[in-house]
């Protein structure tokens, strides 16, 4: 399961870029490192599964990031 590198918008409002996908060096779990575009602009963490998982607001199912912007990768496959 790949994920488009970009700008994301968590549902909650805050803008994130996603530089890509790495895998956990000892369970192979597939997680997606982000870039928070606020504050600190720390980097993130985050299960894949869980990035791309729907969340309730308001009684509505909603993606918990939304793609607002596709950007190329920024490391290229060889």
């Amino acid at each position: 399961m790949s994920l488009q590198p970009g700008l994301y918008r968590h549902y909650k409002g805050p803008e994130y870029r996603v530089i890509g996908t790495a895998h956990h060096s000892e369970t192979e779990e597939e997680l997606v490192v982000y870039q928070a575009l606020y504050g600190e602009y720390g980097l993130w963490v985050r299960p894949l599964s869980m990035f791309r998982e729907t969340v309730e607001v308001d009684g509505q199912p909603v993606p918990r990031f939304a793609l607002v912007q596709a950007e190329a990768e920024l490391f290229g496959r060889p």
